[in-house]
């Protein structure tokens, strides 16, 4: 492990430096990873570890979107790609990345393949944490582990094809062979972590839970919606106030924080904007502590889990959930951003075809 100092807290991670690729290949020289589920996770991870020259076959419901997706990306029916309980019986690590409500419904098929010596893999500490209300309690001369991508599994597909990787947390929650922490290690080089932390599965799915609700989506779309509004009764037309809401925040000034810092980031904005920023982050982060750490004891005491698998589990869920992202994919601000993203497609065309004329018109 290396000692990083991050804000002046030292931590340990795994980098690829002192755990390469190789290394990695050789712990898992002799398992057979089984990624059951091809939704969210499952292609990312499952395509880079393949490409990482690991043993990878994949499970997924047979006639099923997902499986024509996995046909699509090249695994083959019968010699890569298999029905869910012959993909957990062929595999010695079975990467459980259904979702957390697949995962409760299928942990009872799944379970007997879970023979003594096998690797139990999640991508979130939801069932583990909360296996009160889940029922996932697994064998004990099993290992469990768990590596989770800090982004989506298409993201972390297209920085693997660029030459990059997401960062991901690890955790060991369960160590019958002697040799958990290696194998977990092993599998966050393999599906093409940038750099791994350690957590356990109980911080994990809590800062994810957080993380979603706040920051990540929730408030995000929340102070996205209160300040489109608040412009648009000021007198503002829809245009106006979606870029300066939505447009400047995810086309320039995110991508410099991501780069660079947020200090950078004002840095590099008007002095207006500066002091602007400067003098109201503080009146920002006041008002959302309290609702921060209401969520947070939301998460803590398992309400927010119990809501999901009760909300997920209601028959017409599928329906309702439609209907709620229909009431925002239909909303001014929404259908605006459709007509400004359509308007910047056509400018980068307009941009890619000048450019192409002026070369040809060069002789290149």
């Amino acid at each position: 492990m290396a000692t990083i100092n991050f804000g002046g807290v030292e931590e340990h991670v795994v980098t690829r430096e002192e755990f390469p690729l190789k290394k990695a290949r050789t712990i898992l020289q002799s398992e057979t990873i089984a990624v059951l589920g091809y939704g969210v996770q499952g292609p990312g991870q499952a395509l880079n570890l393949r490409d990482n020259g690991f043993r990878v076959i994949v499970g997924q419901r047979p006639d099923s979107a997902s499986w024509r997706k996995a046909e699509a990306d090249g695994w083959v029916a019968g010699e890569t790609l298999f029905g869910l309980e012959e993909a957990a019986e062929r595999g010695t690590i079975l990467a459980n990345l259904l979702s957390d409500a697949g995962q409760i419904a299928v942990w009872p098929t799944l379970k007997p393949y879970l023979t003594a010596g096998k690797t139990l893999y999640f991508s979130h500490g939801f069932g583990i944490t909360f296996n009160d209300q889940t029922g996932i309690i697994p064998p004990a001369d099993v290992d469990v582990v768990l590596v989770a991508p800090k982004g989506s599994g298409t993201s972390l597909r297209r920085l693997f094809v660029a030459g990059g990787g997401l960062n991901s947390s690890f955790a060991v929650y369960q160590d019958a062979t002697g040799h958990a922490y290696e194998k977990a290690v092993a599998l966050g080089i393999g599906v093409g972590s940038g750099y791994l932390f350690e957590t356990d599965f109980r911080k994990e799915v809590y800062s994810d839970l957080t993380g979603e609700r706040g920051v990540l989506m929730g408030a995000l779309a929340g102070i996205i919606e209160a300040q489109y509004q608040v412009l648009r009764q000021r007198g503002h037309s829809p245009s106006e106030a979606f870029n300066e809401t939505v447009e400047e925040l995810t086309q320039s000034l995110v991508p410099l924080v991501g780069e660079n810092g947020m200090d950078w980031m004002f840095s590099n904005c008007s002095v207006t904007a500066q002091r602007g920023a400067l003098d109201w982050k503080g009146r920002f982060r006041e008002a959302t502590l309290p609702v921060l750490n209401e969520l947070y004891d939301s998460v803590a005491s398992g309400q927010e889990a119990a809501r999901t698998i009760q909300r997920g589990s209601t028959p017409g869920y599928r329906q309702e959930l439609e209907a709620e992202l229909k009431e925002v994919r239909d909303s001014e601000l929404w259908q605006t951003g459709a007509t400004v993203r359509e308007l910047r497609s056509r400018a980068a065309e307009k941009v890619e075809t000048e450019e192409a004329y002026a070369l040809t018109a060069n002789g290149n």
